[in-house]
């Protein structure tokens, strides 16, 4: 059994557990530039002074960090490298723009490959990356992920790598950017702290897809954070996927910022891990910006599936989109929390809101909260929730015409959840998470209206 810690300790983030691993770390850490020292230090400082999140904390109390925070997980390991072939590593375009993996948390450039020096795009890392590179993380580290959740103070203080992607001014990447996060090796529970920063310089595009898997059926938790500067004109089309093993631990949060007459369209797609939880904010910082976030969870067993998600419209004419949609069977349990904050001075913002949830057995549960936070007076604002269960008629129609209960139900699943799922434009996606949601579809004796 893993070793625990007390209530308290948690509070103070393990008794200092996390302290002592940054404190391990540091000879890595002997070359690298002065700036990124005292960013960590301050990061680490700051996760010392709140520790883990607890159920009395508003924002978490649906999130039972205990089995996170009370889990002494090792520094995962650097060696283990998968197979170019191995499974987790399967691409979403036949030809990506670039593709990169990271291992534990560390970039892999055997299993890597680069773009085109013509086509617009940068790739980097602070293991690799040059003196231009490091100025640019210079810049944004943590400007963007500023504040929020302690976790994000630990990602920053013990990240062993950080992935840069780099549009130059007026690039269209045609071809997605693929980054696929690996967990992989030790058999005893072990973290890594994957960090991405993104910066679309201005009249850029580009499609970026993360992907979070494991090639072992291992314990483990992912603390991952990023960072996405969108410039004006610029427009990201940002794909989150994550599947890991149904032992992980999963915390990310996305933080966004977007420039005049911008655009970032967000899909999230959770299936895997035991516990998963992902903050998702943007900021229209810049008139004419416009902002999607769509999001599809499916839970089964005992999973928990949190999301929370804010978007700040910060100055006028605005807008934002943003539908969730999850699906729980067995015990599981969906959160979502949705804020829309529209400052004094945002006039002439229009954001619609939606959170809408299938449960398949009676176990089944979801806490919602969409919010709405208006300080302006000339906007156009909605939001909403609904709760439901497979519709006992369209189950008995499609019985009624010979269609096996089991088919029957996947007919209505997939109905429910293709108005995410056709908005994505990557058709290899689509068809993953298709392939996906099917076989994680219950069997008929826990489901309503049998």
């Amino acid at each position: 059994m893993p070793e625990t810690t007390s209530r308290t300790a948690l509070r103070k983030g393990s008794g200092g557990y996390y302290r002592d691993m940054y404190a391990a770390a540091a000879p890595s850490r002997a070359g690298e530039p002065a700036w990124l020292t005292r960013l960590r230090a301050e990061a680490m400082d700051r996760f010392d002074a709140l520790g883990f999140p607890l159920p009395s904390d508003e924002e978490w109390r649906f999130t039972p960090i205990g089995p996170i925070a009370e889990t002494l997980f090792e520094a995962a390991p650097s060696e283990p490298v998968p197979a170019h072939d191995h499974p987790v590593l399967q691409s979403y375009a036949e030809r990506p723009a670039a593709r990169l993996v990271i291992v534990n948390g560390r970039y892999a450039p055997s299993l890597s490959s680069p773009p085109d020096p013509e086509a617009g795009v940068r790739i980097a890392s602070l293991s690799t990356g040059s003196e231009t590179d490091l100025e640019l993380v210079e810049r944004y580290l943590g400007g963007l992920a500023t504040g929020g959740p302690s976790l994000t103070s630990l990602n920053t203080a013990l990240l062993s790598d950080c992935t840069v992607v780099r549009l130059h001014a007026g690039a269209r990447i045609s071809t997605p950017i693929e980054i696929v996060y690996v967990s992989a090796g030790s058999a005893e529970p072990h973290v890594a702290f994957p960090r991405l920063l993104v910066v679309a310089d201005a009249g850029s595009e580009a499609t970026i897809i993360e992907t979070f898997a494991a090639a072992d059926a291992v314990s483990y938790w992912t603390n991952a954070v990023a960072e996405l500067a969108v410039g004006d004109n610029a427009a990201i089309h940002h794909y989150r996927l994550q599947h890991e093993s149904p032992s992980a631990y999963h915390t990310g949060r996305t933080a966004v910022r977007l420039g005049r007459g911008s655009r970032y369209v967000s899909h999230v797609v959770h299936t895997g891990s035991a516990i998963a939880r992902h903050d998702l904010g943007a900021v229209l910082s810049g008139e004419g910006g416009s902002c999607t976030f769509n999001g599809l969870y499916l839970g089964r067993e005992r999973q928990i599936v949190d999301n929370h998600t804010v978007i700040d419209h910060a100055v006028p004419h605005c807008e934002s989109h943003e539908l969730y949609k999850g699906i729980l069977n067995d015990r599981a349990h969906g959160v979502f929390n949705g804020k829309v904050f529209v400052r004094q001075d945002a006039q002439k913002t229009d954001a619609k809101q939606s959170n809408h949830t299938l449960l398949l057995s009676e176990a089944a549960h979801v806490d919602t909260k969409p919010q709405l936070e208006i300080f302006a007076d000339d906007v156009r604002c909605t939001h909403g929730a609904t709760i439901g269960r497979l519709d006992a008629d369209a189950l008995f129609y499609l019985r009624s015409r010979g269609i096996a209960l089991e088919d029957a139900r996947s007919v209505l699943v997939h109905a429910f959840a293709s108005e995410v799922i056709d908005m994505m434009a990557v058709p290899a996606v689509r068809s993953r998470v298709e392939e996906i949601m099917l076989a994680a579809l219950p069997k008929p004796s826990s489901v309503f209206g049998e």
